[in-house]
């Protein structure tokens, strides 16, 4: 019987502590072999609208997931239906918009654990909606931070914003007058917008930063300069096949020197020990996340067993006489 797992379901059960848990462990098993992913693929539709979806297989244990989405009249609706592979069965449907916040801050999280210097202490955060949120509760959760700056283009948000997470985890977190005073200094910066244009140059960034960005997943849209790319000493993505295919900051950044695409590496290698990250204090690493499968599918395998064991959701009669 397949049972219907509500947002609401999902935000009672899913914390930060278990998406980063799922996503490392995911990364691991990419990096073997054992999780298999199929890039975003899209569909426009009229008006501006988006159809997308992407997938990924558990080999190991035994689950897979579709990860679907529509982007219409401004609104974005996220489901993820979780399939067991031996016999089949639609186990669960899952309302994924919380999901997909939790999972793309615990990847950027994942990375910055590992891509960070242990010793940063000061993050800038440019974007105020919810993937911001999260993605300062994931870097807050593997470094302990001292000190918050966050850009948003309105002030109102970005005021709320920085009294809401300073509240929520503990820290300080300040209101800057642009990107470049939110980044300037800062060991670790995470852009989170929608923005086509760039929002953090390469001249902002300092020697030995980390910088995760998440925002742009169309191969016209960026929000790093080109002096950033070049500055990174170190450059990971989640998935290269889906990086060449919509990953803009890279994509046009590296037009005419795509020769460097082969120093680029994937997050799974760098978790698993197969890729060197971090090599000295003063290298710069990026993370350019778009959002693969596998972190959906970690998630939902966490949801689904907690929504049983708690026993949330409600009964779907798919496919009954």
């Amino acid at each position: 019987m397949t049972i219907h797992i509500s947002e609401s379901d999902v935000r009672s059960v899913f914390t930060m502590k278990l998406a980063l848990e799922a996503v490392e462990e995911v990364s691991r098993k990419q990096a073997s072999g054992a999780v298999v992913v199929h890039a975003r693929r899209r569909f426009e539709l009229a008006g501006g609208g988006f159809f997308h979806y992407m997938a990924a297989a558990d080999h190991a244990a035994g689950y897979l997931a579709m990860k679907q989405y529509t982007y219409a009249g401004g609104k974005l609706r996220f489901l993820v239906p979780l399939y067991e592979m031996a016999g089949g069965e639609l186990l669960a449907v899952i309302e994924a918009d919380y999901l997909g916040q939790l999972r793309t801050g615990a990847a950027s999280g994942v990375a910055t654990k590992y891509l960070a210097r242990k010793d940063a202490k000061t993050a800038a955060i440019i974007g105020t909606g919810g993937q911001a949120r999260t993605q300062l509760e994931a870097i807050a959760a593997v470094r302990q931070l001292e000190a918050v700056r966050v850009y948003g283009r309105d002030p109102q948000r970005r005021e709320s914003f920085c009294k809401e997470l300073s509240e929520r985890l503990g820290l300080r977190v300040d209101a800057a007058r642009s990107s470049a005073d939110a980044a300037q200094g800062a060991d670790i910066i995470c852009t989170a917008t929608t923005s086509s244009k760039p929002v953090l140059a390469g001249a902002d960034i300092s020697a030995g930063a980390h910088v995760n960005a998440i925002g742009a997943n169309h191969a016209h849209k960026r929000e790093l300069d080109d002096e950033a790319i070049e500055k990174a000493d170190a450059i990971f993505v989640d998935s290269i096949e889906q990086s060449k295919q919509e990953a803009g900051d890279l994509i046009l950044a590296l037009q005419g020197n795509e020769s460097r695409w082969d120093s680029v590496n994937e997050l799974p290698q760098l978790v698993a020990g197969k890729a060197a990250g971090r090599t000295s204090q003063a290298q710069v690493t990026l993370f350019k996340s778009n959002g693969i499968a596998a972190w959906d599918l970690a998630s939902a395998m966490r949801i689904f067993a907690l929504a049983r064991e708690k026993n949330l959701g409600r009964l779907l009669p798919f496919w009954k006489p």
